[in-house]
């Protein structure tokens, strides 16, 4: 594994690998649970931080390596400190991985005055970043405490670390980077995925008791909609659809594909058809270039073929074509219903929610709590409409040029950034694809990793 992950130039001692660092930090704590109780928390944490730290001094390759790998198993890490010290109502975990990618934010500063890039990129970020800020201001003002710091914590952080690699990475080194490590990130979580779906452990039944998250399912055999090693359905579906893109098109695509077998069964059992939507018109999208279009073509074609095989052989084969008919149904599917009437709910408000509300975490399995489903919903809702308008603008701005940069580059890894952003752009409406792990996996991949000819020329 060791020789797998490496990324960082060699160097003539020895030194523990980014990613290596990340495992211990997580093997520790889970191992530390049952003795430390409450108090593994925080120092986990605090390791999260100690990580992005050391793994920044070995570049930002090994960094986003190590990122990667927080991500996507410290949620997993989490169940297993709750089932000992009890659930954490507030997710405490869950900001190590945020704690660990501001580390390299210490330099944003610096890069800023030592590099530069054009304005077109640059301004999506402020926009976005003062938008964020605003709604902080108005959690501030209701003395809501708790949300005024997570809320900007998880949309800026993402945001913030997508800046420095912008100006301090190579595109190629970091796609490659990313592909490594999902060559090893997803056979572990779609087996587990696969194994979840099938006898649920534990510390999955205990979170899912007390988690007011309606869409993971129920915590019985052949009951959960799978969440992986992550923290829901819908975030392990979109970090496996980006990470089978980035597989599919990386530079040991077959032989890796092969091993990403498991995270495809485990990406149907998610049950999320946003991700599966993305996914497929990031293929598409790729089919329009030369560079990947014949890859592209196969994939499809195997991956329609999966897709009825699944449906078929498998022991679940009923409920993944149950839910692959839904995609037909349009406006008279019970989500997309469900969907709308947020909009009417916000529009019927005294005030239409003008000015916004703020960051709030609501409890979707309350009575009477609306849930808050996609951007567009997310931003009016939090921002208002003025504020909200501006951020979503920003948002399709920042898409935009990661398309414009596929256009007119066309290498692969251009397409492949065109793509994920693309898919992206599908989920917006549906999902928020800017705070916590989602923003993490936007902004880094989705939106901002520019042409290095872009920041040589205006340098």
């Amino acid at each position: 594994m060791s020789t797998l992950l490496t990324s960082a130039p060699a160097e003539r001692h020895w030194h523990l690998p980014g990613w290596a660092a990340a495992l211990l930090v997580l093997a520790g704590t889970a191992v530390a649970a049952s003795v430390l109780g409450g108090a593994s928390r925080a120092l986990f944490v605090l390791g999260c931080g100690g990580v992005g730290w050391y793994a920044w001094r070995q570049g930002p390759a090994a960094h986003l390596q190590a990122a990667l790998i927080l991500f996507s198993f410290a949620p997993f890490v989490r169940r297993i400190v709750d089932l000992s010290a009890g659930y954490d109502q507030l997710g405490l975990m869950l900001i190590g991985p945020l704690f660990a990618i501001l580390a390299p934010v210490l330099s944003l500063s610096k890069l800023l005055e030592d590099r530069q890039v054009p304005a077109r990129w640059i301004w999506p970020l402020g926009i976005v970043a003062a938008c964020v800020i605003y709604a902080g201001l108005l959690s501030l003002t209701q003395a809501d405490w708790t949300n005024a710091a997570s809320g900007p914590l998880k949309w800026l952080a993402p945001l913030l670390y997508a800046a420095v690699l912008m100006l301090s990475a190579d595109r190629r080194e970091l796609i490659d980077a990313a592909t490594t490590a999902f060559v090893v990130i997803l056979p572990v979580t779609g087996l587990y995925a696969i194994y979840q779906y099938i006898d649920p452990p534990d510390w999955d039944r205990y979170w899912m008791e007390f988690a007011p998250i309606i869409s993971i399912g129920q915590p019985v055999p052949y009951g959960v909609r799978s969440f992986s090693t992550m923290n829901a359905p819908a975030a392990y579906a979109t970090f496996t659809a980006a990470g089978l893109l980035l597989i599919a098109f990386g530079r040991r695509s077959w032989p890796a594909l092969l091993l990403a077998m498991p995270a495809g069964l485990g990406f149907l059992l998610s049950m999320y058809r946003t991700a599966w939507i993305s996914l497929a018109v990031g293929l598409l999208f790729c089919l329009l270039f030369a560079a990947t279009r014949r890859r592209a073509g196969l994939i499809l074609v195997s991956l329609a073929v999966a897709v009825v095989l699944a449906a078929t052989l498998t022991p679940f084969g009923d409920v993944v074509a149950e839910r692959l008919s839904s995609l037909g149904e349009g406006t008279q599917d019970g989500s997309a219903q469900e969907r709308l009437q947020e909009f009417v709910t916000l529009w019927n408000l005294p005030d239409s929610s003008l000015f916004g509300t703020g960051f709030t975490i609501t409890d979707v399995g309350a009575a009477g709590a609306m849930p808050v489903d996609g951007m567009i919903i997310a931003c009016w809702l939090t921002m208002g409409i003025v504020v909200g308008g501006f951020c979503l603008a920003a948002l399709f701005w920042s898409i935009g040029n990661a398309l414009a940069a596929a256009w007119s580059d066309r290498s692969s890894e251009a397409v492949i950034v065109g793509a994920l952003a693309l898919g992206a752009l599908v989920q917006l409406p549906l999902a928020n694809i800017t705070s916590g792990e989602n923003g993490f996996l936007f902004w880094t991949f989705a939106a901002l990793l520019v042409p290095p000819t872009a920041t040589e020329d205006a340098a």
